[in-house]
């Protein structure tokens, strides 16, 4: 399963939910989706405008992990 570290990011760099979603052009609401890992899939223009904000790599915020999807 692949785990969303974005808080983590977010947390390093000092940018809150409501400045990362305005800066990236997507509400908070699917902003929260992503940091939960409630998401099913992310578009790439979205991965990339968040590594650009935050300035890291997709791998700094992505992270796979074995196991079932949310239950392990």
């Amino acid at each position: 399963m692949i785990i969303v570290n974005l808080d983590v990011m977010m947390a390093k760099r000092k940018m809150s939910s409501l400045e990362l979603a305005e800066k990236i052009g997507i509400t908070q609401a699917n902003l929260s989706i992503l940091k939960t890992n409630k998401g099913k899939a992310i578009r790439f223009s979205t991965l990339d405008q968040i590594c650009k904000v935050l300035n890291c790599m997709p791998g700094d915020i992505l992270e796979y992990k074995e196991g079932k999807e949310n239950n392990e």
